[in-house]
Formats: C-alpha cells, structure tokens, sequence
C-alpha cells in the first residue's frame, strides 16, 4: 500500500527514531508499504519518519543512479536499526533531493566512504563498509531517523535563499507527483 509520505514543517521529521523492536508484528507489512511508497514516488530512499512512523527503519533502492555510479546498481537494502560507525576523512559532494522536501535539490558535502552496521528484513546483521552514492544515500536517510534534514547541511546562505520555498512547503504547497502529508 501507498502510504503519504510526512513533508517539511511535519514535527514527525524532527524526532530521533526508536530502535525496531524484533517481535513487531506489524513489520513485515510496514516494510512493503515503504517498498510501494518508493517506488510510487520515484525515490532511492525512505525512512521510516518520512511515513509517519518514528522507528529506526530505512529501505533503499539506489539503482536509479547505475549510470552515475556502478557501486549503486544493484544497490538495494532493507536497513534496521543501523549504525554509522566510521567515516572517511575524504569527503564529496552531490546533489542531493528528499521526498520530504519536494522540488528542492542542493548540493551536500558529505563523507565519500562510511562503516554501516545493521540488521536486514529477516534480522540478519551486516557490517560493511560503503563508497560512492550508496554512502551518500545510507547518510542521508540515516539522518532522517536521527531527525536530521539535508537542508541543515548547507551553508546559512544557502538555507536563506530556499526559507521561502521550505515554507511553502510546510504550507502544503509543495509540488510532488506523489501523495504528501504535513502533520
């Protein structure tokens, strides 16, 4: 099912996310719901506050940008509960966009390579290491369930000269292709 995803201005954006629980029942369902709402909106990534829910949940799908970057296609994950632990030293930037914040893209610095631990859909864990667009994707949306939006990444300047359209935003008048929600 196709959930709303939770726009700028929604206080569901601002939260820390809570550890997922093993035994919820309701996950598996949750899970294929952030599948559809992805895919329905053309997204690489979706945590679970962008849906309303304020649990440690994020699921990526960065094969959209194989062209850009082959460590990202095939690049597909159910991410539960994750950790950054390391980070590289080398940083870079890209031009990045959120389904929460529609019609804005700005470019971010962030680090190239990062260490990722988490579990996956069947609670297996993972410890791996990330370059590329799949590092940047993994550190945009782990931001997410840490209440973090890409647009406190940019220079003051930068945050200036978009307040207006942020705002808008958060007025619901956003223009997004998919079904949006500000709560």
């Amino acid at each position: 099912m196709v959930l709303s995803v939770y726009v700028y201005g929604s206080g569901v954006l601002k939260k820390e996310a809570a550890p997922v629980v093993k035994d919820d029942s309701s996950l598996a369902q949750l899970i294929s719901d952030m599948w559809d709402t992805l895919y329905n909106a053309s997204g690489v990534g979706l945590a679970a506050p962008q849906v309303g829910r304020t649990i440690r949940l994020i699921v990526i799908d960065a094969s959209a940008f194989k062209d850009d970057d082959p460590l990202a296609d095939g690049f597909k994950r159910v991410l539960i509960n994750p950790e950054l632990l390391e980070f590289s030293k080398e940083k870079s930037t890209f031009n990045e966009g959120c389904l929460s914040i529609p019609g804005i893209h700005e470019d971010v610095v962030r680090p190239k390579r990062v260490r990722l631990r988490y579990f996956d859909e069947h609670f297996q864990p993972h410890d791996e290491w990330l370059d590329g667009i799949p590092a940047r994707v993994v550190q945009h949306e782990y931001d997410h369930i840490e209440g973090i939006l890409f647009t406190e990444h940019l220079a003051p300047i930068r945050r200036k000269i978009i307040r207006s359209k942020l705002q808008n935003i958060a007025r619901g008048k956003g223009d997004a292709d998919y079904r949006t929600k500000v709560v």
